[in-house]
């Protein structure tokens, strides 16, 4: 899963990726389902215009047919768009969550009531009003001595385990755990706000955080230029002395020589 630039990426819980195995493995129970069903679908065929021969439903047969095909194509669909939906789950995208919920939601209710049209079929079917027509009984007998003996056990054992395995997912999909993962990231990076404290940039390797302007060339401080030398005096030019103290001391003031005394 791909993040926004400057953020963590974000470790997928557990319950999220059993979620979307537990979808994968409703696709595979469509898919066996659809080889089951078409694998009996001429027997039912023959079954239904044979019990319809002569009547004013003598093409419920081939009605059948065609509506059988007609859902085994959308249960096939149904398979791939539930693997893809449990692929987005795992990138953490919240649209493919609710997608799930919504498809989902309708899968268990088609399958719910397949099941329980399948279990209750003998009893179903009431009486006959038109009187030309066999009664749902009948077409019912019919259909378990056609088909197969192990039809009627493999498909409910299939529908109810993808009833179960379907409704685990989506209870996975809306506890705690699953809603902080799909939840939005924050962005990494916000401007700063006006007048607030703008970030200090980094030091070059060798340099203080905050470096100063570079002292003048002879300027304490900076040790990697010396000092100016003193010049000496040029050879015409003796030097120069103060002029000597007076009688108070102050350098510069003249002084006059004491008398000889008279002894």
């Amino acid at each position: 899963m791909v993040d926004a630039p400057g953020t963590s990426p974000r470790a997928r819980p557990s319950v999220v990726t059993l979620s979307s195995w537990l979808l994968i493995l409703v696709a595979a129970i469509q898919v066996l389902n659809l080889i089951v069903t078409l694998s009996v679908i001429g027997k039912i065929r023959d079954v239904l215009k044979d019990a319809y021969a002569g009547t004013s439903a003598e093409s419920a047969g081939d009605i059948a047919y065609a509506f059988t095909i007609g859902t085994s194509i959308l249960s096939l669909l149904l398979a791939a768009g539930l693997v893809v939906l449990a692929l987005l789950n795992n990138r953490g995208k919240n649209a493919s969550r609710i997608t799930t919920w919504v498809v989902g939601g309708i899968l268990f209710c088609c399958t719910g009531g397949s099941l329980l049209n399948g279990v209750s079929g003998g009893t179903m079917g009431g009486g006959n009003t038109s009187g030309d027509l066999p009664s749902g009984q009948e077409i019912q007998r019919r259909l378990e001595d056609a088909l197969p003996s192990w039809f009627a056990p493999v498909s409910t054992l299939l529908g109810i385990v993808a009833l179960l395995a379907l409704l685990g997912a989506l209870i996975l999909l809306a506890l705690p755990k699953a809603n902080e993962f799909f939840r939005k990231p924050k962005a990494g990076w916000e401007p700063p706000v006006p007048g607030g404290a703008y970030p200090a940039y980094p030091s070059a390797p060798g340099q203080s955080a905050d470096p100063g302007y570079p002292s003048a060339p002879g300027q304490s401080g900076d040790p990697s230029y010396p000092s100016y030398p003193s010049y000496p005096s040029t050879p015409d030019q003796p030097p120069t002395t103060p002029p000597p103290a007076g009688p108070t001391g102050q350098p510069g003031e003249r002084r006059d020589p004491e008398p000889p005394s008279g002894n």
